[in-house]
């Protein structure tokens, strides 16, 4: 996964759910913001604690959990 490093799962942070950069973004967000039809330089403009990259760690993370890779391999 070329965005690896951009994933991170940890109990102490939102559940354990897979967010972006040890942050308290949950990729689901993400990816909820990209479906709403914001662009990535929209949500940048209201967070810019987010970076594009993240947006394609997010999903690149969507596509591999679909395809079935766990999410241990993934983050």
């Amino acid at each position: 996964m070329k965005y690896k490093n951009r994933i991170t799962i940890n109990p102490e942070i939102c559940h354990g759910k897979p967010c972006i950069r040890g942050m308290r973004w949950p990729v689901e967000v993400l990816l909820d913001l990209m479906a709403s039809g914001m662009t990535y330089d929209e949500i940048i403009e209201d967070h810019p604690e987010l970076e594009k990259e993240d947006f394609f760690a997010a999903l690149e993370f969507a596509k591999l959990s679909i395809i079935g890779t766990s999410t241990q391999e993934i983050a």
